[in-house]
């Protein structure tokens, strides 16, 4: 297994499917991509609840590519509900979206996010994205020490 989970909170099926491309062109070898589809899910995953209790299986992530638009709750009630965890409250967040909205924005760093990205057009693009973020977020960043349940 890598030795670092990402986690990837987006619901759009094509967006999925082209960052997953972009994790395998990116031939990343210490980064592991987990996918929820919505808010609830994102929750319950970073709780270990439900099938998300076996932390072998789905581990805490080093970092949360959180879209803001989802079903459920959406990006930013998954980021306030984080921020208020006395265990994952450290947990880097990178907000990866399509909306270039200065309210979004602004509310994003509000609650907490560590980076906000819009997402780039095209597969070269995006797997530019996924290099940089492994570069800075899993192996330059020092990670913060999260409690596992």
């Amino acid at each position: 297994m890598a030795a670092h989970n990402i986690l990837l909170v987006e619901d759009d099926p094509n967006d999925i499917l082209l960052l997953q491309r972009a994790f395998r062109k990116a031939a990343l070898t210490n980064a592991a991509l987990q996918v929820v589809t919505d808010g609830d899910t994102a929750v319950a995953y970073l709780n270990g609840e439900g099938e998300y209790s076996d932390r072998d299986h789905y581990p805490l992530p080093a970092v949360v590519l959180l879209d803001l638009k989802l079903p459920c709750r959406s990006g930013h009630e998954i980021l306030a509900w984080l921020r208020q965890q006395p265990e994952l409250k450290r947990l880097p967040v990178v907000v990866l979206t399509s909306s270039k909205q200065s309210s979004d924005i602004n509310q994003a760093y509000e609650l907490g996010a560590n980076s906000y990205l819009v997402k780039p057009m095209g597969l070269s693009a995006l797997v530019q994205v996924v290099e940089t973020l492994n570069l800075y977020w899993i192996l330059l960043n020092e990670k913060p020490e999260i409690q596992q349940y």
